[in-house]
């Protein structure tokens, strides 16, 4: 929330410094209004004066840089008025100062369950996605390994690329917010039709690429040699291709919706997608047979349904979510500006997940189906940790930026990020091991396959039991805006990852090198980031950097 001071203020009326009291922005008359004392409220915990040194800084502020306009008895009477107000209010100042003390004081725990209260319905938005996938292939892998094989490229195609777009979300998120904090409704809604517009361009884009290229794109991918996966997973990527507009159309409402701390509308949409997912997969696959295209339809229908009651979810808000608008040359340069270093950063994780089953593949059908179910429960349980880095996005700027901020506040919440991080990624990489190691027949018979997916379970629980910990440092980075950074973090872990993949490659060490180098690259995301936040000279110490963030945000 930008909140202009009373330093820079051409006039602050009283009224308008009580409703400093109830955490309201300040509110610059360009004509004297009738000062007038409001409604005593103390709802906020935030002490703006303290009792010694209120009455000198509040005249100061209020009538010697007024004082072009309080003349005469007016001016009496404004000083009569902070008199009386500074005699009467000392005693409550003093307990508003308490009550802001024990904010600051609170304990771990009662942060850790704030923490749990707010993750908790924006988990669902981030397993919705993985269990579709995971549906998709527990199906698919009782019906045929070839096709479950195919769907190993399939999914690089309809959904890791997806997340290539990713920047479409962190840009709505941001700049919903901004517009919301300037309590401007139209500019939210102009802001959410330029990136309808953005995403649906994109969306189009896609389709097209997919509909002409996709084929070529597979072959590149999996090699020649591999026909019939080939075939098997472009009739997987020419169906799905149909949602393209419709997923990133959603994406955009959703974080628009998620902008707004409304996380169960986007909830129910993608709950009811996940059903319609499963019914679909069993019906179309186990029922009548349709295999891997089948499963296909299944998919990309729901996630049509999902991208339409995201757009009605917004529209029950007041909104407008099928205006577009064409951004300008300026408003597109502005979503470059932010996206831009996500972009980057998520196009590193997508290159070096895609590289994994580039190498899978080179290693034979078994090799590359068996890569398939461990990185959909890979991903599955990762996903996990994602609401962890989407609560360090919400919560962080206001405590490194805001008018209440506090370094001190944001390094207890990421202490709090990262114990339930531990927590979490531990009881993850038990669980998300013991389904592979103990229950492989859920997702094949095939006892080959079911022998490379042992291989890798030393690797899989190694890299699983720190990502949820990443997601929280890494939304830390993203919400002090240290995007610069985080993008050439990236870029040399992805440097690191490949340089495992090619070495263990060359030398035939097998496929469980493939995922010991997915372990690596999560352990060196970690020990970047972590060495990044402890830095002194970081953004959780440094007040002169913390002075320049803010005046770089009231500049935009």
């Amino acid at each position: 929330m930008e909140v202009e001071t009373l330093a820079h203020s051409s006039f602050v009326s009283v009224q308008s410094v009580y409703s400093r009291f109830r955490s309201q922005p300040s509110v610059v008359f360009k004509k004297p209004p009738i000062v007038s004392l409001a409604p005593r409220v103390y709802g906020s915990r935030l002490r703006l004066l303290s009792p010694g040194n209120r009455r000198g800084r509040f005249l100061w502020k209020c009538v010697g840089r007024s004082e072009n306009w309080v003349e005469g008895s007016e001016s009496e009477s404004l000083l009569a008025s902070v008199s009386s107000l500074d005699e009467e209010e000392g005693e409550e100042a003093t307990e508003t100062e308490v009550k802001r003390n024990g904010l600051e004081n609170r304990s771990i725990w009662d942060q850790i369950k704030e923490i749990v209260i707010f993750t908790g319905p924006a988990t669902g938005l981030w397993l919705c996605g993985p269990l579709m996938s995971l549906i998709d292939t527990a199906v698919i892998g009782q019906c045929s390994s070839i096709e479950l094989a195919a769907l190993g490229p399939g999914t690089v195609l309809c959904d890791y690329i997806s997340y290539v777009f990713m920047f479409l979300s962190v840009a709505t998120s941001n700049m919903v917010a901004t517009s919301l904090a300037r309590v401007d409704k139209s500019e939210v809604q102009h802001q959410i039709s330029i990136l309808l517009f953005v995403g649906f361009s994109c969306g189009i884009t896609m389709f097209i690429f997919t509909k002409f290229f996709g084929s070529w794109a597979l072959t590149a991918f999996t090699g020649s040699k591999n026909a019939e996966i080939v075939s098997a997973a472009n009739t997987y990527v020419q169906i799905r291709g149909f949602a393209w507009p419709a997923v990133l159309v959603g994406w955009v409402a959703q974080s628009a919706s998620l902008g707004m701390k409304d996380s169960w509308g986007p909830l129910k949409a993608l709950a009811v997608a996940s059903v319609v997912n499963g019914v679909g997969d069993i019906l179309l696959c186990s029922y009548l047979g349709y295999g891997i295209a089948g499963a296909a339809w299944a998919t990309m229908a729901s996630q049509v349904i999902a991208g339409w009651m995201m757009i009605e979810a917004l529209n029950k808000k007041g909104y407008n979510a099928f205006a577009f608008s064409v951004p300008t040359p300026k408003e597109l340069l502005s979503i470059v500006w932010l996206a831009a270093p996500v972009f980057v950063t998520m196009m590193s994780k997508v290159a070096f997940y895609v590289l994994l089953v580039y190498f899978s593949t080179s290693m034979g059908t078994h090799s590359l189906a068996a890569h398939q179910v461990m990185l959909q429960t890979y991903g599955m349980c990762s996903v996990c940790g994602e609401p962890l880095s989407q609560t360090a996005q919400s919560f962080m700027p206001e405590l490194m930026y805001g008018v209440r901020g506090s370094l001190k506040q944001a390094r207890m919440l990421l202490k709090s990020l990262v114990i339930i991080g531990s927590i979490v990624g531990l009881v993850l990489g038990i669980f998300g091991t013991s389904v592979p190691w103990l229950f492989p027949n859920i997702f094949t018979p095939d006892q080959k396959v079911i022998q490379e997916m042992h291989k890798v379970l030393l690797p899989f629980f190694m890299g699983l039991t720190v990502t949820s910990i990443n997601h929280s440092l890494e939304g830390t980075l993203m919400a002090g805006r240290d995007l610069k950074f985080l993008s050439f973090s990236m870029i040399g872990c992805f440097l690191l990852g490949s340089l495992i993949l090619v070495f263990a490659s060359s030398r035939g060490y097998g496929f469980s090198w493939c995922w010991f180098a997915l372990a690596a690259f999560q352990w060196a995301r970690f020990f970047s980031a972590i060495q990044r936040l402890l830095s002194r000279d970081g953004i959780l110490y440094s007040e002169d950097l913390r002075r320049q963030k803010i005046e770089q945000l009231e500049a935009a």
